[in-house]
């Protein structure tokens, strides 16, 4: 008889078996460098707080931070919807943005725009408590009408799908397979 976690090992590597390769790991990559251009462009002169959102946002923002080479500061934030569940809930903050944000440019990176929730959230928290201006990068821009506001736009994105459930990248089956360098779906 297979434990809960064995259980679920079995469910996530059937899931990337029967799963669709969206975006491979070279196309990633071309639309990882053409968003760090595009913020290159706007923000080098701006000395931004750029804000990890965990934990999706883990994988998106090592691999763009990297590549921005102009003065910045790194935090994170971790709020959540998901858990490892596969469908959302309220907004739950296990860490909300710390230091003084008045007066700063922030840029929020996470992985995916969904329903956009979280996202909105969080950005509405930063103009609350000061932030001069709000930047918004995600990986992926899910296609679907149900935004929660429907002109909730990322200022920077990387690639755009299909309203598919999505891994890889930072997007996560259960828990698993965030480490994925490709993005899939089922």
């Amino acid at each position: 008889m297979l434990n809960s976690v064995e259980n679920d090992l079995a469910k996530a590597r059937l899931a990337l078996k029967n799963a669709e390769l969206l975006y491979s790991p070279e196309e990633v990559e071309i639309a990882i460098d053409k968003m760090a251009e595009e913020i290159t462009k706007q923000l080098k002169n701006k000395s931004p707080i750029c804000f990890c959102i965990m934990n999706g946002g883990l994988i998106i923002s090592g691999r763009l931070l990297s590549k921005l080479s102009f003065p910045l500061e790194i935090s994170y934030i971790h709020a959540t919807r998901y858990g490892n569940a596969i469908k959302g809930k309220d907004i739950k903050w296990e860490v909300a943005p710390t230091g003084n944000l008045k007066n700063r440019t922030i840029l929020l990176i996470d992985d995916i725009l969904d329903e956009g929730i979280t996202l909105q959230t969080i950005k509405e928290y930063c103009e609350e408590t000061g932030a001069k201006e709000v930047f918004t990068a995600v990986l992926i821009d899910k296609q679907h009408n149900r935004k929660v506001l429907p002109k909730i736009k990322a200022d920077f994105t990387g690639l755009e799908a299909p309203d598919r459930f999505l891994f890889g990248c930072g997007m996560d089956y259960m828990g698993y397979w965030r480490n994925l360098p490709a993005i899939y779906a089922l």
